[in-house]
């Protein structure tokens, strides 16, 4: 008997420590059903405790990659993590184009949850102005958001504050946004802005330091669910409760903040 899956490319940067990038995605897409397939865009090296240092990829490679993967396994969704030099993001943009690909999720990494930048203006703008276009949805935290806007973060505290962020991101960009409410103190509550209004995903905030990974598993998740033709309402509020389970196992690994247990619901 033959076997088919839904296939899922992630395009990001490897994490040697296996709890975010292209290992974490890669393990929420196995835990969430589907096939999973990366390009690289870069080689880091990190653990639990920070990043010591990074080596991009070339565009060349980076496209050779991305045309081995849409020529062979085509994938139902794209989930697009950290890309930190703007020759690689119009690579991502042109083979996305050039392939028609779908369901395409962005995770905007730019700034940390420390507030600090991670990538230039000249990759923002790249990203800003070839991805989200292309982009089913995009999934900021509130830093990225207040990038996104040009706002401060200190402007951004309240769900009232989140609508009218979200509102102008989406109105700006054309693409629906899905804004991570990490800063709330009592609750994990997201919200989607897209043509059809508002849409708030209320989740129980897990107390634990060990939270490394949580965007790239986020975003992993939902393009999983949509590759499987889940509405992107029912993606989003699946992914969260993924997240959520995976969070609250009280996996304890390294010295820093540790990796979510991925595999949770992975029976041996």
């Amino acid at each position: 008997m033959n076997k088919t899956l839904k296939t899922v490319l992630t395009i990001a940067g490897s994490d040697c420590s296996g709890g975010a990038g292209v290992q974490a995605d890669l393990k929420t897409m196995l835990a969430n059903g589907v096939y999973g397939m990366s390009a690289i865009t870069a080689l880091t090296a990190q653990n639990t405790l920070g990043v010591k240092d990074i080596m991009n990829v070339t565009p060349d490679f980076l496209a050779a990659q991305l045309d081995s993967v849409f020529t062979d396994i085509f994938p139902d969704a794209v989930k697009i993590g950290m890309v930190s030099e703007a020759s690689l993001i119009e690579v991502i943009g042109d083979k996305l184009k050039q392939y028609n690909a779908k369901n395409i999720v962005v995770d905007p990494v730019m700034v940390a949850t420390s507030g600090a930048k991670l990538i230039d203006d000249n990759a923002i703008n790249k990203l800003t102005s070839v991805l989200f276009p292309l982009a089913t949805v995009i999934t900021p935290n509130v830093f990225e958001l207040a990038v996104l806007v040009h706002q401060s973060p200190d402007d951004i505290k309240t769900k009232s504050d989140m609508e009218i962020a979200s509102e102008r991101a989406f109105t700006k960009y054309g693409c629906a946004v899905l804004a991570k409410g990490g800063h709330f103190k009592s609750t994990a509550t997201d919200l989607l802005c897209n043509e059809d209004g508002f849409n708030w995903f209320y989740g129980e905030r897990i107390e634990t330091e060990n939270t490394h990974g949580t965007g790239c598993t986020l975003s992993s998740a939902i393009a999983s669910n949509l590759a499987k033709e889940m509405p992107l309402i029912i993606a989003i509020d699946k992914a969260k409760k993924y997240l959520t389970a995976a969070l609250s196992t009280g996996l304890n690994l390294g010295r820093g903040s540790g990796p979510l247990d991925h595999g949770f619901n992975v029976n041996i």
